[in-house]
């Protein structure tokens, strides 16, 4: 990896680039035995070390109650280099991803969050994307090339604090209520990594296809960068770039898998990043085998996580067979702390937080304008 990390400097091309570029590539395919797989063991870098996670700060019920493992059976690690950042491999129970999945398509893009679909339709037609999609895809033919449903073409929502992509900022007046099971799941998962008082307060989700990538970027806009961003994967895996403070330094790839947690704080909560690609989950099923456990029987009453109906299961996994859903939580303010009455543009970094792009091959990079100091 260090060898063509060289060699793409040589070339006059930054090195963060030339990978995403390599791992975007269709004819050929691109070779992924540099990709880190943390799902199996002997396909770790000498870079891989595992990470001691707080099992105090997260006990078993609450572990549970979040549709968790206790966090002692947790399969976490780290990277030499990049202090700060914690890779969990799949802590979710059997059955629980399901709950997420239909979150993520049936109840998070309700109104009043935003989508990007708002940003040409109206409100009207933007409402319930549930129930105007799911019988197009519920019965839709793998071999014929069919008009895709709204649902299809959800390419982002955010909640909580909206992101405001005009002006790269959040707003205290642009905000709905964070819903209370992500809330549950992302302040479980901060404080088994040591951050007990993590506050889930903006969360952006992001909806992939096999022909989509997410450009070269770093998540700044939030006021306060001293508490971790948190990211679940859910459905067919992604390729995953983590580079370094500077948009032109090496990046490291490593796959993403349906259930996987990455958490990036201290040092890596700056680094830029990116997803090149999405491929196929590594059981090669059409959906990914801990998609299709169903719920425990002895799930607690008082569980966030809810059992998906057989009904509702049949449009997400002919949706989820496709696609890759991303959900990323962050504290945008720091403990006590308001936003700012006016901006300071002295000090503004103006930075797109991530470019989505999909069916492009050189739409890999998302533009940087930095104001003189």
């Amino acid at each position: 990896m260090a060898k063509m990390a060289a060699s793409m400097l040589q070339q006059g091309e930054d090195a963060f680039r030339k990978l995403f570029k390599f791992y975007r590539r269709k004819n050929p395919p691109p070779d992924f035995s540099d990709v880190i797989d943390f799902s199996k063991p002997g396909n770790h870098s000498r870079k891989v070390f595992n990470c001691d996670l707080n099992a105090v700060l997260l006990s078993d019920g609450d572990a549970c109650r979040a549709g968790l493992h206790p966090v002692c059976k947790w399969k976490a690690f780290g990277l030499d280099g990049y202090p700060g950042f914690i890779f969990i491999s799949n802590p979710f129970l059997p059955g629980s991803q399901r709950h997420w999945v239909k979150q993520c398509l049936k109840v998070y893009p309700q109104k009043p969050n935003i989508c990007n679909l708002d940003m040409h339709m109206s409100p009207t037609d933007t409402d319930n994307l549930w129930e105007k999609s799911r019988d197009q895809i519920r019965q839709k033919c793998a071999a014929k090339r069919e008009p895709k449903s709204l649902l299809e073409k959800l390419r982002w929502v955010t909640n909580g604090y909206h992101y405001n992509w005009d002006t790269k900022m959040y707003s205290a007046d642009h905000c709905t209520p964070f819903p209370s099971d992500l809330n549950a799941l992302s302040e479980g998962v901060a404080a088994a990594c040591g951050f007990q008082n993590f506050k889930a307060e903006a969360g952006i989700l992001n909806y992939y296809h096999f022909d989509s990538s997410l450009g070269i970027h770093v998540d700044e806009s939030e006021l306060d960068h001293s508490r971790p961003l948190l990211s679940f994967s859910f459905g067919q895996s992604a390729v995953f770039l983590l580079g370094g403070l500077r948009r032109e330094d090496p990046a490291t790839p490593m796959f993403m898998h349906s259930g996987d947690i990455m958490v990036m704080s201290g040092s890596s909560r700056l680094l830029y990043h990116a997803v090149p690609r999405i491929v196929s989950s590594p059981d090669k099923q059409a959906v990914p085998q801990c998609l299709v456990q169903e719920l425990a029987d002895d799930t607690p009453e008082d569980s966030v996580v809810q059992n998906v109906s057989e009904e509702d299961w049949a449009v997400c996994a002919k949706y989820i067979q496709t696609s890759r859903i991303n959900m990323t939580v962050r504290q945008v303010l720091g403990l006590g702390k308001a936003f700012p009455t006016e901006p300071d543009n002295e000090n503004t970094v103006d930075i797109q937080p991530g470019t989505y792009h999909e069916g492009s091959s050189d739409s890999e990079e998302s533009k940087v304008k930095r104001k003189k100091q």
